[in-house]
């Protein structure tokens, strides 16, 4: 296969680095704060993106554009039966392979997807008070699940596990501090860095009466600065990590933050099968309408036409 003809980056100088895959939009729960990826509530009449069409993007991109991150998501991406299948398909040319999920059938798939080459798995937790999570996720009796998913996932080598912890004032910003001590367990299940706590931000821009709800992320990460023994900066959109008694957060803060989208090298593929060039944005969409090689890299290099930063 040919390798590293050249590099995809924008007018802004952001080379990207990774592709996140939304496979479907189907999900089995229905959280208050879902922003469903920037592509709005499923369409019944949407035609999900086909295994085919998401290895040979994945494909091209490793090829010609030295791309060998995947994230897989959805929706719900282990709704998708083929996910395996999928993560087999783009395994020789891709170093890192991740989904997230919201962990309901994470206990029944994790090993699978291990077998299948999948490296790591982040697991949407917004609180462990079962009343609480039901009542964030509108759904009932699947806080035991994701919970047993989690250790699954732990024991299949799916790690680290990234916790992502959408942050609501008043609901449950109360809950990071309970939130680190499960991850301190989990820690024990593992290797010692098996689960990593990530708190998001809330984005209200798709859901505005949401708005009320956003949490002071000044205060939350001025509280773990003064805790923490160590703090690092990712590339990755400059997050902060903090490590706390043990336990690593890192902090995902993209509103209002010139910093996060000026450091952005993710390149989102929607599960209809376009390339979304900013999570805010979908009126520069890119379709892909066949694994054509020509064809894909070309769409490739359009996407980079619209990629602008959203908060500058």
């Amino acid at each position: 296969m040919k390798r590293d003809k050249g590099r995809l980056i924008d007018a802004y100088g952001r080379e990207i680095r990774s592709l996140r895959f939304s496979l479907t939009s189907r999900c089995t729960l229905n959280c208050i704060y879902c922003h469903h990826e920037g592509e709005g509530r499923e369409k019944k009449d949407k035609k999900e993106i086909s295994a085919e069409l998401v290895i040979a993007i994945a494909r091209v991109a490793s090829a010609h554009f030295g791309i060998r991150k995947i994230k897989i998501t959805g929706g719900e991406p282990l709704m998708r039966t083929d996910l395996a299948e999928i993560v087999r398909g783009m395994r020789a040319f891709e170093d890192d392979i991740s989904v997230t999920t919201n962990g309901v059938f994470l206990s029944k798939y994790a090993a699978d997807l291990a077998d299948a080459g999948l490296d790591r798995a982040n697991v949407s937790l917004d609180s462990l008070k079962e009343e609480r999570y039901d009542s964030i996720t509108r759904a009932k009796n699947n806080l035991p699940r994701v919970i047993e998913g989690i250790y699954s996932a732990i024991d299949a080598g799916l790690t680290p596990i990234k916790l992502n912890m959408v942050l609501l004032k008043g609901i449950n910003d109360d809950e990071i501090g309970d939130m680190m001590r499960f991850v301190r367990e989990c820690n024990k299940r593992g290797d010692g860095g098996a689960v990593i706590l990530q708190p998001i931000e809330l984005i209200p821009t798709f859901n505005p009466p949401m708005a009320q709800y956003k949490a002071d992320f000044g205060k939350i990460e001025d509280e773990l600065k003064s805790k923490a023994s160590k703090i690092k900066t990712r590339r990755l959109q400059r997050r902060k990590k903090y490590f706390v008694d043990g336990v690593e957060v890192e902090v995902v803060h993209p509103i209002d933050n010139t910093e996060f989208c000026a450091n952005c090298s993710r390149l989102r593929i929607t599960s209809d099968g376009q390339l979304k060039a900013c999570l805010l944005r979908d009126d520069n969409l890119v379709p892909v309408e066949s694994a054509d090689e020509e064809h894909i890299i070309n769409q490739l290099k359009l996407a980079m036409k619209y990629r602008e930063p959203f908060f500058r």
